[in-house]
């Protein structure tokens, strides 16, 4: 069985959809990262770099939401949550990287400022340009990168429930979501999944 630690608000959340989307044999573990969980000897035992995801396999663990994505569609082929062929396969894993590397550390400027500053003011510089760089990173998305009706076309992949996942803390930086029109309505269509509906549920809880 797998087990993932998650925490809530955070980008588990698209890893949580995408083993529930696969039908995954798996447990949760939550992690209140607000209380310092995640610093623990018990949880860096597990994951060093004492931060979510983190994926406990047979094999070991896994960390970092792009190698979780790939994983959990390798180990679990006829959820068909990556393409077969290899130029779009390696597609997907362009965007999720775009997704970690970028939009998350725009995101991550907001309160996570101590990692690349030790001025109060810095922190409040990066955080006033928390919304411009996320409408940046948006723009390029619906323009460039995403096909529709999903992320790769027409068909539903793991990247689709990681852009549903970071798309969803716009409103919370400051951004209006509605202002991108097809990554809007690619969020609804998302969240009317059965698969995330119950993992919303199960979050909410």
């Amino acid at each position: 069985m797998l087990r993932l630690f998650y925490a809530l608000g955070s980008c588990s959340l698209a890893s949580h959809i995408a083993l529930e989307e696969a039908g995954a044999d798996y447990e949760l573990v939550a992690m209140n990262t607000k209380a310092g969980d995640q610093r623990t000897a018990e949880y860096l035992a597990i994951n060093p770099k004492g931060r979510v995801p983190a994926l406990v396999t047979p094999r070991g663990v896994l960390t970092e939401t792009p190698a979780i994505l790939s994983y959990i569609p390798e180990t679990h082929p006829s959820a068909r949550l990556l393409p077969v062929d290899a130029w779009e396969r390696a597609q997907a894993h362009a965007f999720n990287s775009y997704l970690c590397s970028t939009v998350h550390v725009a995101h991550a400027h907001k309160h996570r400022g101590y990692r690349w500053a030790d001025e109060e003011s810095s922190f409040a510089d990066m955080t006033r340009k928390v919304p411009e760089n996320e409408i940046a990173c948006f723009r390029l998305i619906e323009a460039e990168m995403f096909k529709g009706p999903w992320v790769l076309g027409d068909a539903y992949s793991v990247c689709d429930g990681y852009l549903f996942t970071l798309f969803g803390w716009l409103e919370g930086d400051g951004v209006d979501p509605r202002q991108f029109g097809r990554l809007h309505e690619h969020s609804q269509r998302v969240a009317e999944r059965p698969a995330v509906r119950k993992v919303l549920a199960v979050e909410a809880a």
